[in-house]
């Protein structure tokens, strides 16, 4: 096919633009490949660099290099698919021989498809351009390297000897770069309207590489402000990745035509502020003049504003720095003037007028602003960090850590002091750890805020000093028992009224409020000894009293059985006394019966003790007066085997009453 159309009603083969557009195809082909390999090799170099080292400032400097290569490479793209058609305009292209009588055999169904579907994405690649594509894939690539290596929290790192070689290395491919931006500078609009864009984009990736370069060079574990700064030069070329991408997804919606002559789609308008002296509204103007047609030269309006606007600028400078010796005071605060550097006198809330800055300045002083401060904080803290404790959330949730009171670990408010101490008519020293706040303001006098403002560079750091060297002095002369059985009160008060006499005498302008005793209590290094010395006492009182309870339980058992044998034998002697006493009567009795009855008494005796022996006796009686007839008979039927030989006995023993 033929290209064959006029351009701004002149031949093509006499405009320079046309005429050197080979020779700018063939030179911009070579430098994209150039620049694309050195922007993939820093990349991959950058990814294998993050595996051992990660987060260092060889990857942000890698990185943000290789990203910026790559713009530029893109760029050049961009640039030389416009000089690839200008070349075309005017090669005239062969013609396409005609196709053979004899026609291959008609294609399938999944032929016709695949043919479609081909056609209409190449139908669509060339309405959009190839090159949109490519533009918009290495933008993307660039912008997503930065991002990913984007950390503001690096710390300084010593690169040594490797480090000044890949900084010189930089420092080279800079000066090659800054030549070929001299190249693209000295060629005139005419012969190439690119250069000029790719001039500008070219000064994005040299200073880029001259900033990590610099970086390179004075990095060390000291310095800080050389990572941070490596990272943040990546902000250059990505904000040009993200214009040059945004071109490229708008150009999508302006297709191509192959009979018109393509604009650089890859043009920079952050890249083009990068020039000495900045005329960003210059470029602006050009740009609506040339896209739009819009001249804001001829608006008079414009015009005006830019004559009046150094008038205008200096009135509201000058006005600045007038209203500046105005003054505010809130309601919380009071205010030295200080007129030429000396104080003049103590404002109260409300405006104030004075002289302008530098002549005129108001130091803010508190007014009645009460704070509590702590005798010590614990190391890597601060009454800061203290007050930024989490508060409990409801009155009725779970308390803070720091009202935590047991002493088995250490508070960040707690402070070890050194106490006498006394055993017997030894003298020695205790440690205790106490916990001792101070309430206090600056003095409502102006005299206080005067004394609080000039002779106190740190009204919290002399507090506390004042207060450690008065505990230090008052707690050298107290026991552990006196400060245990001292009320809190009055110890508090004499802490209190030391301080204040202390900074007095300074003329600090401090006010004390209040002295609060928190706790007073053993050191949390000696916890655990302290709780196996409670423990053993505990011990040996509670074993004192189980032995005293086991004795008083055995004497008492050994008085219940002494009062039982005691009883018992009490209670047999006068049973043995009673039973000889009745036989002493029975027998006394016996005898004067005798005495008086003879034969007798002794007859009724006898068979007194026969009833009484023969009462459970089984008797059998026979009389020969109970039959008349038959003769005395002997029932022998009760003495049929087997025959029991002691009831026998006992039958035989028995008398038989006739």
């Amino acid at each position: 096919m033929r290209v064959d159309l006029d351009v701004e009603g002149v031949e093509p083969a006499s405009l320079p633009r046309f005429q050197r557009a080979s020779f700018q195809a063939r030179r911009l082909s070579r430098l994209t490949y150039v620049l694309g390999g050195l922007g993939v090799l820093g990349l991959v170099v950058s990814l294998f660099v993050d595996l051992f080292s990660p987060n260092s400032l060889w990857t942000a400097v890698l990185t943000n290099s290789a990203a910026s290569l790559l713009v530029l490479a893109s760029a050049l793209q961009s640039a030389l698919v416009v000089t690839l058609w200008r070349a075309q305009v005017l090669v005239p292209v062969e013609a396409g021989s005609e196709p053979d009588a004899e026609e291959a055999a008609e294609p399938g169904w999944y032929d016709r498809l695949l043919s479609r579907i081909g056609g209409a994405g190449a139908s669509m690649a060339g309405q959009i351009g190839v090159p949109v594509f490519w533009l918009a894939g290495w933008s993307l690539l660039a912008l997503i390297s930065i991002s990913m290596i984007w950390n503001l929290n690096l710390v300084g790192t010593s690169v040594g000897l490797a480090g000044s070689i890949v900084a010189g290395l930089l420092l080279l491919v800079a000066f090659g770069l800054l030549v070929l931006e001299r190249q693209f500078s000295n060629d005139s609009e005419a012969s190439w309207p690119e250069a000029e864009q790719l001039a500008q984009i070219a000064k994005v990736a040299i200073g880029t590489l001259l900033v990590a370069a610099f970086c390179l060079f004075f990095s060390s574990p000291d310095r800080v402000w050389p990572a941070r700064l490596a990272v943040l030069i990546g902000l250059l070329p990505g904000l040009v990745a993200v214009e040059l991408l945004t071109r490229a997804l708008l150009s999508v919606f302006s297709p191509r035509n192959e009979r018109l002559e393509p604009r650089l789609v890859a043009s920079s308008f952050v890249a083009g502020l990068l020039r000495w002296p900045p005329r960003p509204l210059m470029a602006l103007q050009n740009e609506l003049h040339n896209r739009f047609g819009i001249d804001l030269r001829q608006v008079w309006a414009f015009t005006y504003m830019r004559r009046a606007i150094l008038p205008v600028l200096a009135v509201i400078v000058a006005l600045g720095w007038a209203l500046s010796g105005v003054h505010e005071i809130p309601m919380q605060g009071r205010g030295i003037y200080e007129r030429f550097g000396k104080p003049v006198e103590v404002m109260g809330p409300g405006l104030h007028a004075g002289l302008p800055w530098p002549f005129g300045t108001v130091l803010a002083v508190e007014n009645g602003v009460v704070h509590e401060l702590a005798t010590s904080v614990s190391e890597g803290g601060s009454g800061k960090d203290a007050a930024a404790q989490p508060m409990a959330d409801l009155a009725e949730g779970p308390p803070p850590t720091t009202a935590n009171r047991l002493w088995d670990a250490t508070h960040i408010n707690d402070k070890s002091q050194v106490i006498a101490s006394g055993s017997g008519d030894k003298q020695s020293f205790q440690i205790v750890n106490m916990d001792v706040r101070f309430v206090y303001r600056i003095g409502l006098s102006d005299e206080a805020a005067m004394a609080a403002t000039y002779n106190s560079a740190d009204i919290p750091s002399l507090i506390r000093s004042t207060a450690s060297r008065i505990l230090v002095h008052d707690f050298a002369s107290r026991t552990l028992d006196e400060l245990l059985g001292e009320q809190r009160t009055d110890l508090a008060n004499d802490i209190g009224s030391a301080v204040q006499r202390d900074l007095k005498k300074l003329d600090s302008g401090v006010e004390i409020l209040a002295t609060v005793v928190e706790s007073i209590h053993p050191p949390a290094g000696a916890a655990n000894a302290y709780h196996a010395v409670q423990a053993a006492q505990i011990s040996a009182q509670s074993l004192i009293a189980r032995e005293r309870g086991a004795a008083e339980d055995k004497a008492n058992l050994a008085q219940l059985h002494a009062s039982i044998a005691h009883d018992q034998a009490a209670a047999n002697s006068r049973e043995v006394m009673s039973t000889a006493q009745s036989a002493d009567l029975r027998f006394t009795a016996e005898q004067q019966g005798y005495a008086k009855a003879g034969q007798a008494f002794l007859l009724e005796q006898y068979l007194s003790q026969l009833t009484q022996g023969m009462t459970h006796a089984k008797l059998l009686v026979l009389d020969h007066r109970l039959g008349g007839t038959s003769a005395p008979t002997i029932d022998l039927r009760s003495f049929t085997l087997p025959v029991d030989p002691a009831a026998s006995s006992k039958s035989a023993d028995q008398p038989l009453a006739e």
